[in-house]
Formats: structure tokens, sequence, C-alpha cells
């Protein structure tokens, strides 16, 4: 009898312990509904009211002088409400919108696959087209009472005042399922920057959106505001931004550039800032706005040019002979050579059956007449010699040494511009050779490397920054395109010099040899046409002709001006363009007497457009 009284007893706490599980079960599923979740609270309020999103005007965009670049203009979109949509005449709603009917049946599957649309509801406002002109508005506004659930909401879409610049500015386009799950300020249907400052200061030149509370009837009619307004928000626009390019200048560039692929790089030496940045081709920035976004962009990615490329920094080439300067001093600082050590050069670098040819010039050469005359011997010599000096215990340690220098002057690395998509460029150290000549190698194998060819590679932004960096005998701020973020001044990283470690000493040698380039002062100079161009200022110059195994070599100048008081430092690189004085001497030249002087000269004016209309071909076609 005790054990059937105790099998009882078991039971009945078995029994009333489901029961509790049960219970405890409807209870966190009921806090969970009510408390924690808002899902069924939206399903219900959206019965009764309506959220209409209230978007901001994005931020402004001005030059350095105040010009006006972008800015916005009223555009519009087409938004449903699923659960009210009834009996949609689709012929006449197609028919006012100039759309397909195949293209509303893939808007309308777009609008309910929550993998694209992951805020899908049939209860809350779905985008059905985006960026509606006033015009194609109102003429779908005069039949909207025929298509119950539809209305119309007011955007803003992007113009630009000037064809110039694309690479730089960038674009918006709408947001992708990544960019909804990445932050939850966006939903299906709204604008983020893609490219450029657009894509850099996105969260500044949003802004933050607004909301309208409208009150609905049984039947789903809008009644009003709720409450008169009193749960509203007004959106906040975004930001200005204030940039640091010149847009004169940043147009004369693209101009000389035209018919040419290359890039062309100007910073203003003391505060890094950019005063224009062109990459060759490029395109109409405005073609990357309203509905043909999509279709513009695919014909662009898929022209061999690549005119989406922006070459400024994501464009990689051997630097050619604007390296020596890096080379210089380097030698100077590990002495390795003084102002007087002389090398020869017999129509190039010769030594056990290596040889690296060279123009013809006087030999030997001390440093700053081989910086002017760009002597390839001088600096082969050099490194010959710091990677063969005992002093560093072997080759491996000497390189190490080089490229900690090289990477202290702006090489391998970004330099962290306010761009998305800046490339490092590549400087070979140690264990690259190690691993490339199995650990046997030495100066003569790497030799290239001190002319700017073999392994090394460079952005223009890191050759326009070195043309900085010797501008400042020692130093670089970080190169930028924002100066002012709503009024303020952006990132302290922006200001804050960064020292290369070489005494202040050995730049001034490199700054003669430059000078003595435009000059001629030594007997002869690479860069002597920038003293043609610009009488009346002491400019400084070297040029690059880069080796390039698929075809014609390419064209490069770096150098700054004035002298002693530098406004601009400037890099341009040419593909395919030939020896540097070809292109990048005049076309350096010509940047820099617009921006020195606000204008070209008429005889400047005149190769200017000489230069403009002259097209590079590449093979049997101009690419």
């Amino acid at each position: 009898m005790m054990e059937k009284d105790y099998r009882y007893e078991k039971r009945r706490y078995i029994i009333g312990s489901m029961v509790l599980l049960v219970a405890l079960v409807y209870i966190i599923r009921l806090f969970d509904l009510q408390i924690l979740s808002d899902k069924y609270k939206r399903y219900a309020d959206s019965n009764a009211f309506l959220n209409e999103v209230q978007y901001p005007s994005r931020g402004a965009i001005y030059d350095r002088d105040g010009e006006l670049l972008v800015f916005d203009q009223p555009a519009y979109d087409i938004v449903f409400v699923p659960r009210e949509v009834e009996r949609l005449d689709t012929l006449d709603f197609c028919r006012l919108l100039s759309i397909s009917r195949e293209d509303f049946d893939r808007r309308m599957a777009e609008v309910k696959d929550r993998r694209k649309n992951p805020g899908y509801s049939r209860y809350t406002p779905q985008v059905f087209i985006t960026q509606l002109s006033a015009e194609e508005c109102g003429v779908f506004r005069e039949s909207l009472f025929k298509f119950p659930g539809f209305s119309v909401q007011r955007r803003t879409v992007r113009r630009y005042a000037y064809d110039a610049a694309a690479h730089l500015l960038g674009d918006i386009g709408e947001v992708s399922v990544r960019d909804m799950a990445e932050d939850e300020y966006y939903r299906r249907g709204d604008f983020i920057g893609k490219q450029g400052v657009e894509r850099a200061y996105e969260k500044e030149l949003r802004g933050v959106k607004g909301v309208e509370v409208l009150l609905r009837d049984a039947h789903g009619r809008i009644q009003g505001r709720y409450m008169d307004g009193k749960l509203d928000k007004a959106p906040v626009p975004g930001k200005d931004l204030k940039l640091s390019i010149d847009i004169g200048l940043q147009q004369l560039g693209e101009r000389l550039m035209q018919g040419k692929i290359g890039a062309i790089v100007a910073i203003e030496p003391t505060t890094g800032e950019i005063l224009c940045m062109v990459s060759a081709p490029s395109f109409n920035p405005q073609s990357m706005v309203g509905r043909l976004r999509g279709k513009n962009h695919q014909a662009l990615s898929k022209d061999p040019r690549k005119p989406l490329l922006n070459r400024a920094i994501m464009g990689t080439y051997p630097p050619g002979s604007t390296f020596k300067t890096t080379q210089g001093l380097i030698f100077l600082q590990e002495g390795i050579v003084d102002e007087e050590t002389r090398f020869p050069c017999s129509h190039g670098f010769t030594y056990r059956g290596l040889h690296v040819g060279c123009h013809g010039h006087a030999s030997p050469l001390p440093l700053i007449p081989a910086i002017a005359t760009s002597c390839n011997s001088y600096f082969c010599w050099g490194l010959f010699r710091m990677l063969g000096d005992k002093k560093y215990g072997s080759p491996q340690q000497a390189l190490t040494m080089w490229k900690d220098h090289i990477v202290a002057q702006g090489f391998g690395y970004r330099l962290g511009v306010d761009l998305p998509g800046e490339k490092r460029g590549f400087i070979p150290n140690s264990q690259y050779y190690d691993r490339a000549y199995r650990g046997s190698w030495n100066g003569l194998t790497v030799i290239s490397i001190s002319i700017g060819q073999g392994e090394v590679l460079a952005t223009p932004l890191q050759i326009a920054n070195l043309g900085a960096t010797i501008a400042n005998r020692g130093y670089f701020i970080t190169p930028h395109v924002v100066k002012e973020v709503g009024g303020s001044t952006p990132d302290s990283l922006y200001v804050t010099p960064r020292p290369t470690g070489i005494d202040r000493l050995y730049y001034e040698d490199i700054v003669l040899g430059m000078r003595a380039a435009v000059t001629g002062s030594t007997g002869s100079g690479t860069c002597r046409r920038v003293a043609a161009l610009l009488p009346d200022v002491e400019a400084c110059g070297k040029t690059g002709t880069a080796q390039n195994p698929h075809g014609k070599d390419h064209s490069v100048f770096m150098g700054f001006a004035p002298m002693n008081n530098p406004q601009i430092a400037i890099a341009v690189y040419v593909e395919n363009g030939g020896w540097g004085a070809t292109y990048g001497v005049p076309i350096g030249a010509l940047m820099m007497d617009q921006y020195l002087h606000g204008g070209l000269s008429p005889q400047n004016e005149q190769l200017a457009d000489e230069i403009s209309k002259q097209v590079i071909l590449y093979g049997d076609e101009t690419r």
C-alpha cells in the first residue's frame, strides 16, 4: 500500500512540474511579444498610424575657395503599403511610370524577397521606385487616386556643378543588403555613398531621418497628423564639406589628360591638403545619378580603359627616376656618400657583366649634378656600395635599413588619405629576395630598385607626397581632401607632421639637385622646359622615364614650387608617354602655373590646348 501511495505521489510531482513548465513557457513568450519585441505592436500600430519617413537633405560639398561642387535637387519615390493595394490596374500603372510589366513584376518580387529587403512587412511602407523627376512625379500624382495603397515620397538627388573630379567626389547609390545589415539606419530604397568623398564621409553627409506620424481611420484613409504632430521628428540635415581641392586646377588637369591614361596629384606641402586629384580617363559624375546609374555604371565597368579606376590612389607604377631622390637621401644619411662623392658613368653602370644603361652626360658626377642629369649609374653604385658595406653585417640587414628609410618617406604602406580604396604599392624586403633567390643574392641582383624599377611600385599619390616631403625638408602631413566638416577641421591625424628621420641638411642637397634639373646650372638638366614655362618661379623638378615591359615607357614628373616657400608639390604620371620631359614636365609646369598665378599665360594656354588634343595610342587602339 505504501509503495502504491509513493507511485501516485511521484506522478503528482511530475504532472505538476509539467504544468508549471508549460505555464512558464507561455509567460516567457508573452513577455517576449509584449515587452521585448515590438513586431506585433508595429502591426497593430500600422492599422491606426502611418509613420512617414522624412529624409534629410544631404550635405553640400564645396572646393577650397567656396565654389559649390555638389548639391541636392528634389526627387520623388513611389512607395506603397502591400496590405492596402487592391485591384491594381497594372497596365495603367506601368504606362504612367514608363516601365514594362516585366519591370513591374521584378520590382514587386524584390520588395517581397526578405533576403534583398530584410525589413519587409505587408503593413509598412515599401519603396517601389526611386528618384523620379518632378515632371515624372507630376504625371503620376494626377492619377494617384486610382492606386490605393500607393503614395509619393519626397527625396533629393545629387547634382554636380562641374563635369570634373568624379573619382574624388564619388557617387551615391541604393543600399545593398550588406549595407542594411551593417547599419540599421538604412532600409530598402535608401541611398548611400559608394565611392570617393561621398563614401568616406557618408555619416557626416547623410544627416538624420525624421518621421511624420499620420492617423488613419478604419478604412486606412489618412485623417491627418497624430496629436497635431507632437510625436513628429524633424530630419536633421547632413553636414556640409569643404574640400581642399581647387576646382580650376582640377579642371585643367583633366583637360590636359584627355586622350591619355594616368594621373595627376597636387599637394600643398605645409598642410598636406590635396589641391587636385586627376585620374584619366574619367567620366561625367552626373552620369552616376538617377535611374540610369546602373546602366551607365555597367557600361563604364566594361570599358577596357577602366575609367572607374581612381589611378591616383589605386594605380601602382614603377616610380622611375623620381625615386632617385629617396636614394640620395638614404646614402647621405647612412654615410655611404657625401656631397663630393663621385661615381663614373660610361653610358651606364657596368660591373661584372651587368650593365644598366644611361644617357650621355659628364662623368664622373657628384650627387647634385647626378640628380639634375638623372644619372642611373650614380644611384646604382650607391646602392651597390650600401648593400655590400660590412657595417650592416649582411646584404639582408643592409636592405632592411634601406627599406625602413623608404617606408619612413611614405612608400610601401597606405599613407592614410581620407578616401576609400587607397593601395599600398610595394617595396621589397630581404625576406622577399630570400624567397625569390633562395637566400643567394647581393647588390647586383637587386640593383634596379635604386632607380625606381624592378619590384618597386608606388601610387601617384605617394610620388606627389615625396615631392611635398622634399619641399618641407624632411616631413609630410598625411594627404587629405577634406578641410572642414560642418565648419570644423577633421581629425588631428591631418595636422600632425610625420618626420622621415633624415637630416634636414641632406634635403637641401636634394633640393639643389632638383633646382639644377630645372635651370641646367650643372651643365644639363632634365626639367629645363619648366624654366621656360615658369620664368618667374623658382621651381624644382625631377623627371622619370619608367620602363614598361608591355609597351612604350611611362612619362613621369615630380616637383614643387617655389623652392624656398613651397605652395604646391605635384606628381604627373602618363602611361606610355615616353620620356619624362615629353608629357610629365610640361603638364607639371602648366599645373604649377595655374595654381601659383590663378591662370595660364597666353603662351601656356596655347600649349595646354595642344597637349589636350594629343592622344596616346596603345598598340592598335586607344586604351
